[in-house]
């Protein structure tokens, strides 16, 4: 099963979420629309049942306080010159979310997962399939207007992620709280 481990937002994050997506340019640039908000704090990518529950056995022991954050700015990946995704930033400037991914990464570190070396802290609006004009996709990100709320972080989960033509379909597996 495909899996990842991933943090969700509040209702009113989803709404500034859909309010941004409302405004992308969906004329000269063809968008797949993110349907489910939450922040990617690792992928694990195929595991089977085995591995998964020694990953919810190595989660469980991750402690952390629970913390706020808040939705920063809008940005693309991997840059401006070539544009795949589309996303909103999280506010860390305490680095409360890197601290938990980093915990998350060690742990897991241990039991035959990579680190990861790069790791931003954001959720994804839209991907990108392709835009007529990359400059006016620019000007156009940087016109959106949304509300910029606040939402805490209490709990993490293990979540499964099952493709299909409509998009991904994700799955709880394990939920792991304060």
């Amino acid at each position: 099963m495909r899996c990842f481990i991933a943090f969700e937002v509040s209702d009113e994050a989803k709404q500034a979420f859909a309010e941004a997506q409302s405004q992308l340019d969906k004329e000269n640039t063809k968008l797949k629309l993110t349907k489910d908000f939450h922040l990617t704090l690792k992928f694990l990518g195929e595991i089977d049942e085995n591995k998964a529950e020694e990953v919810k056995s190595k989660l469980n022991e991750i402690k952390f306080n629970p913390f706020e954050t808040s939705l920063t700015d809008i940005g693309v990946f991997p840059d401006e010159n070539y544009i795949r995704v589309i996303w909103i930033g999280l506010d860390d400037k305490e680095n409360k979310i890197k601290n938990l991914q980093k915990q998350i990464d060690e742990t897991l570190n241990e039991i035959g997962f990579k680190e990861d070396k790069r790791f931003h802290p954001h959720i994804t609006l839209a991907r990108v399939k392709f835009t007529k004009d990359k400059e006016d996709l620019l000007k156009n990100l940087k016109q959106i207007k949304f509300n910029k709320k606040s939402f805490n972080v209490n709990e993490f989960k293990l979540k499964k992620s099952t493709l299909t033509k409509e998009g991904p379909f994700y799955e709880d597996i394990a939920v792991f709280k304060v």
